[in-house]
């Protein structure tokens, strides 16, 4: 499975943003640092904004730059002004969405996504297909539409309102499967019920070709599968990272965050990119890390680009006071552990190496 990013396109639809050129740019350029297979900044139909950012990047990137449309020729001309790699064009399909939305058959939408498709591709530019709603749509109407666009890029089925589940992700794929190849197929997950990362997750391995995914989740509403927890899963549970530079990972994020001005979205408990998530200060858990850190930790965060930080203080133990005592070339006996004790407590939290600066000062006196 590969990754697209819409960070850049998700992220500026979000109430209250607006994303200048130069940090969509900005930001674009730091994502291709990571290997990411495709970036899709904008929709180049809303403005000259979009279609300098897609033009700008397509330029300079290595990904593949998608612009989204709708099956619109109006859309597809400006995808094309913009000078993307990528027309992603996109249309309702569940019967909620046919007869609220766009009010049409689906015959009818079908027959303009051909349309937009070829015009797309007579223009250079390499289509793919998203299709709105899919995880509540029938699975037959799926399969025709994938068989009907094999020629395209990737289809994607989209869980819109984010309505589904591990399990119902899982269940349709594999029905999907029977009919169509799931390498062309794409899914694009929002968290309303928290579980696009798990969903991501459960679509790679039914074997689906791409996911979307956000930094820290930034997009509409709950947001999307996360692309810092999808990639440090996948390393995890899989031992793979979906194409992205591991070692980059969370200082990319939270420069990307940086760029956006959207560093409250990491938060301090967001997982993988919050500033506490790799922080442990329980004296059992750092006794024990002194030795191991895998005891208590799930993944190195220095893969990823990241780091731990043990913190030692109040709730410090006599064994790691007795640990930290040795590191610092001081024999721990039950005299200094216990004064060192009362420092740590007068003083803490501190780090490792503030700790193991206390240590020798303190003994010195």
């Amino acid at each position: 499975m590969i990754l697209s990013d819409v960070t850049l396109r998700e992220g500026d639809q979000m109430p209250g943003r607006n994303y200048s050129i130069e940090q969509k740019v900005t930001a674009g350029k730091k994502l291709d640092e990571l290997g990411l297979a495709f970036i899709q900044p904008g929709f180049p139909i809303t403005g000259e904004k979009d279609r300098t950012v897609i033009r700008r990047l397509a330029s300079t990137t290595d990904a593949q730059i998608i612009a989204l449309a709708r099956a619109v020729e109006d859309d597809i001309e400006a995808a094309a002004v913009a000078e993307a790699d990528v027309a992603e064009v996109f249309i309702p399909i569940s019967d909620l969405q046919l007869e609220y939305s766009l009010q049409k058959p689906r015959n009818e939408v079908l027959r303009l996504a051909r349309e937009a498709i070829d015009l797309a591709t007579d223009h250079g530019l390499v289509p793919h297909l998203t299709l709105i709603d899919a995880f509540r749509t029938e699975p037959e109407h799926l399969s025709e539409v994938a068989i009907r666009f094999s020629d395209v890029g990737f289809v994607t089925l989209a869980d819109t309102v984010g309505a589904r589940t591990p399990i119902s992700v899982r269940d349709l794929l594999s029905t999907l499967q029977e009919d169509v190849a799931l390498s062309k197929i794409g899914v694009h997950f929002h968290d309303d019920m928290g579980v696009a990362t798990a969903n991501a997750l459960a679509a790679h391995e039914v074997g689906v070709g791409k996911a979307d995914v956000s930094v820290a989740s930034l997009g509409e509403r709950a947001g999307n599968s996360a692309l810092e927890e999808v990639v440090t899963s996948g390393v995890v549970e899989h031992d793979v990272s979906f194409g992205v530079t591991k070692d980059k990972l969370i200082p990319t994020c939270r420069s990307v965050l940086d760029i956006l001005e959207e560093t409250d979205a990491a938060g301090s408990r967001k997982a993988i990119l919050g500033s506490e998530v790799t922080e442990h200060e329980s004296g059992i858990h750092t006794a024990a890390m002194l030795h191991e850190p895998s005891v208590f930790e799930p993944f190195n965060p220095h893969v990823f680009g990241g780091r731990r930080e043990l913190l030692f203080g109040r709730g410090t133990g006599a064994s790691g006071a007795s640990t930290l005592l040795s590191r610092a070339n001081i024999e721990p006996t039950e005299q200094r552990v216990g004064r060192f004790l009362e420092l740590l407590t007068d003083k803490g939290p501190m780090n490792e190496e503030e700790a193991l600066a206390l240590a020798r000062s303190s003994m010195e006196e």
